[in-house]
Parts: C-alpha cells; structure tokens; sequence
C-alpha cells in the first residue's frame, strides 16, 4: 500500500474566480510540496475533483455560475470524504453553516492571513496521512 505524505505529494485544489487569489495560494502552498491543481469556476473544481481526486481543496463560496456551497455539495456527491476549507466574505454566518453542515472543516474570512491558510492545509493533510498511513 503506497503511504500518502511518503511517496506521493498531496494534492490541493484552489477553487476561485480571482486569478490573484489562485496564484497567491498556489505559490504559498506549491513551497510546501503540494501538487496543486487550480479551477476558476464549478466546472472546473467538479472535474479537477473526478479526474484527480484531491486531498484537499480550499472553496471560495463566492463564484460566478455556481456558487461555493453547490460545488460542496457536489463534490461530496463524488468523494463523500474530501476535505474542503471554505474562502468567505465576513459575516455570511448562514452560508457557513451550511457548509459547516455538508462537512466543510474550516472558513477563513476575506481578506484572510495567508500562513493561517498554510497551517490549516498542513494541519488538515497530516490528519488524512496520519490515517491512511496507518
């Protein structure tokens, strides 16, 4: 059995709709060691998630098309088990018991602290390689 951490970089998907946003985390966590894969609308998040099977993805709830609290859903629908962190405006309490309530792990307001964002993905990937490392 191949031990997730050990001989295969976890993967992260960005999901938002500011190129700047995607290239500011890319950066930060492409340092760390992960495979990051990026989607700039639903679409894309829902066949980043079929074909490649990320870790771990960080949502914004914000996108034009679909917003963030479908794609959760959605991407539940293909891997009830993925980890998501959800990317908001201040304030949206409702939204962010609904994805509280579809499994999301953590909301980071916007503007949020970029090594806040960095200790989470850490903190969320060794938890899922701790346990299939085992």
């Amino acid at each position: 059995m191949i031990k997730r951490g050990i001989t295969l970089k976890e993967k992260v998907l960005i999901v938002d709709d500011q190129f700047g946003i995607r290239t500011l985390l890319n950066e930060v966590l492409s340092k760390e060691g992960y495979k990051i894969y990026q989607a700039a609308n639903g679409l894309q998040a829902l066949n980043v998630t079929k074909q490649h099977a990320p870790d771990l993805v960080l949502l914004d709830m914000k996108i034009p098309g679909m917003d963030g609290l479908e794609i959760l859903k959605k991407m539940k629908e293909i891997d009830p088990h993925i980890k998501v962190i959800i990317m908001t405006a201040y304030g949206e309490l409702d939204l962010i018991e609904k994805t509280k309530k579809l499994g999301a792990l953590a909301h980071f307001p916007k503007p949020f602290d970029i090594e806040e964002i960095r200790s989470a993905v850490k903190k969320y990937l060794l938890v899922n390689s701790n346990r299939t490392a085992t």
